[in-house]
Order: structure tokens, then sequence, then C-alpha cells
């Protein structure tokens, strides 16, 4: 007999007993539901096993499960064209570093003499056309192997590097260089000699912290390093400061900071509290490279972008800033001189910090919140490569 053909035989018995066998019948049911009838019949025609080693079974089978996923978790298993992907934009990063610092080098937009070995010289334009060839070529190879790699604090750089390349979309097509739909660069020689080569030096300055081509060796040399300190305690320092530029941002920008000071009677004098405004001048300086310091090699889209708008607009006004002794170096970080600005016009200084202090304030809180709210959950890049951060839209069409 089959353990089906059993249980046909007990609902056969079931429906030919009338009400007085509903007992019986609640009783057997509770006994199937309950899986004890069940166990019975296997036991029966040989094929159960006792209750202890079910449940031991059963957890075994969690347990390899449970193991396997975080074995997973630990070890992902990556496809051939994946590990190529990532072993090309690991090296296609390195590769395309030097061809920026050649367009970034002033030997190349000069004539090369023949020297005392007959070997011939060069001419610079030909020299800066082989250079930007080189660029375009190893720019479109790290794309395209970003657009496959799953090394996300590597992509979020070449996402960032393809961003600065938006922004100067003018400025590159004036040199030859226009932007594809996919994200990748084609060269126009032709263009960029009718030009000149004195634009693309302008271009790739290396003097100017905020250049094209500054802004790309900065992204590439962050995306070479990878993440190679605690991401923690990075993120920490990171908002710390980001949350204290907010403040001193908020500060410059208040018209408390400027109340005139009272004489000891009490009276509103036409002097202002120079010291004070000073120090939270000072302040605001020292925070806002800390904030650069610790942040600057996040791989959190978010607080890149929030970076990169406060880096864009200090530059905007580098010469309000220069004015009251705020000077920006080419790494983009400031240094104030005292005696300048404190013989500065304070009234002027308040008026420039409504506008530029609040505008601060609002990129500073937000990478506050990147850091400190989203740096786990902002990575920015599923392991396909596509970008997953919210708002990311406009990167779409390139990694």
């Amino acid at each position: 007999m089959s353990m089906n053909q059993g249980l046909s035989q007990l609902f056969g018995s079931i429906s030919s007993k009338g009400s007085s066998g509903n007992t019986n019948f609640l009783s057997d049911y509770a006994s199937i539901k309950s899986g004890s009838y069940g166990r019975l019949m296997k036991s029966y025609y040989g094929m159960g096993q006792d209750s202890s080693s079910v449940s031991s079974g059963s957890k075994a089978r969690t347990n390899n499960i449970l193991e396997s996923i975080l074995e997973e978790r630990r070890n992902p298993k990556v496809s051939e064209d994946v590990k190529e992907a990532n072993a090309n934009l690991t090296s296609g990063i390195s590769t395309l570093k030097n061809s920026v610092a050649a367009l970034q080098n002033d030997n190349t937009y000069t004539n090369t003499q023949t020297n005392q070995n007959g070997q011939t010289g060069q001419n610079a334009t030909d020299k800066v056309v082989s250079a930007m060839k080189n660029f375009v070529s190893q720019y479109n190879d790290v794309v395209n192997a970003a657009k496959h790699s799953t090394l996300s604090n590597k992509t979020a750089y070449i996402a960032n590097m393809m961003k600065t390349s938006k922004a100067n979309e003018d400025k590159l097509a004036e040199i030859g260089v226009t932007i594809n739909l996919n994200g990748t660069l084609q060269f126009n020689e032709g263009k960029m000699k009718a030009t000149g080569i004195s634009k693309v030096q302008e271009l790739f300055s290396s003097k100017d912290a905020m250049s094209y081509g500054s802004t790309v060796m900065s992204r590439l040399q962050f995306a070479g390093i990878g993440s190679t300190t605690d991401a923690t305690d990075k993120d920490n320092t990171a908002g710390s400061s980001a949350a204290a530029l907010k403040a001193d941002s908020e500060a410059l920008a208040s018209d408390k900071l400027y109340e005139k000071v009272k004489d000891k009677d009490g009276k509103e004098t036409d002097a202002y509290d120079i010291d004070k405004i000073f120090s939270t001048a000072k302040s605001f300086v020292n925070n806002y490279n800390g904030m650069f310091d610790a942040a600057e090699s996040s791989t959190n889209s978010g607080v890149l972008a929030n970076l990169s708008n406060i880096r864009e607009k200090t530059a905007q006004n580098a010469n309000i800033l220069k004015q009251f002794g705020i000077s920006v170096d080419q790494k983009g970080r400031m240094k104030i001189d005292e005696d300048t600005f404190k013989k500065s016009d304070m009234s002027q200084v308040q008026k420039f910090f409504k506008d530029y202090g609040s505008s601060i304030a609002t990129n500073a809180s937000l990478v506050d919140y990147y850091t400190t709210t989203k740096a786990n959950a902002a990575s920015g890049y599923t392991a396909a490569g596509a970008y997953s951060v919210q708002g990311s839209s406009r990167f779409t069409d390139f990694i």
C-alpha cells in the first residue's frame, strides 16, 4: 500500500461516517495538519526519519544556505568580462594620468630643436596633436572600462571626470574635441590646428586649480588611490568639518556678527567688532580646508557633487576673496591674511558673504548629510556599473 492509498482510505472512512464520527474526524484532521500522520506513514513504509533528524537536517540545510549567501557576499562571483573591465580600468587610469600630464607640461607646447646627435626636432603643434590623440584614446578606454567595472570606488571618480568634460563641452569643442552620446570623446585634428595650441594649453593649465586639465587630473589621482583608509573615520571627519563650515558660513552671512560695538554707556558706535569677525572668517577658512582634506577622496557621489559646486563658487569669487585677504592656492585650499582682512570694509565683507556664505552653507550642509547619513547607501554604482543615486539621471547615458 502506498502513502497516497493510505490517505485515500482514511478520507474514505471519514466520509462514510455520520455526524457521530465528527470527533474522530477532527482528531484525524488534527493529526494530518500537525504532520504526525505523515511521519507515521513514512515510518511505516520505511521512508521516514525521526523528528530529531528532520529538525537537524532542516537546520543544516538552512545553515548551508546562509553560509553560501555570506560567502557570496564576501567573495562575489565576477565574470571574466568584469574582471577584464576592472583590470583595464585600473591600468587605464594610470595611463590616462600620463596623457593629461603631457598636456599640462609646458614643454609640450614648445618646438624641440635638433640635438647634437642629429635627432630632428619636433614642431610644437605636432607634439600637441599627438598628445591630444593619446588623451582622447585613453580617456575613451577608461570610460568604456568603467561601464562594465564593479570597482565603485573608481567608477565614481570617472563619472565625476565625465561631468567635468560635460561642463567644459564648449571649451573642448573650440579645440576640436566633442562629446559623443555615450560619453566618449572625438577629436578633430584640423579644428585644433586652426584654433591654435595656446587654447589647449590654457584648458589643461596646471597653474589653474580649476582648469579642465587640473580637475580631470584630480579625479584620476583619487580614482587611482582608491579606498585605502577607514571610510568611517574619513566620513566622520568630513562631516564634522562640513557642519562647522556651514555654521561659519551662516555666521558670516548673518547680521548679528556685524552688529556695531557699544560704548561704556551702552550706546551703539560706528565701529565693528573686527576681532570677532576675523575670528569667524579664520574658522571658516580652517574648516573649508579641513572639509576638502577629509572629503575630497570620498567615493560618495553626493559629496563629490557638492564639493565641486563649492570649488566652482570659490573660483568664481576668487578676486573678491583676495581683496579681503583670503587667497586660494592651486590645490583649492584657502589662506587668510589677518592684516588685509582687518583693514577691509566690513560692510563689504558682510554684503559679499550674504550671498557667497549662504550658498556655501547650503552645499556644506549637503556634504555633511551625505557623509554622515548616506555614506554607506550612496556609493553610487551597481555591480553592472549603473549609477544608482537619487537624481542621477543625467549620468545614465554615461556609465
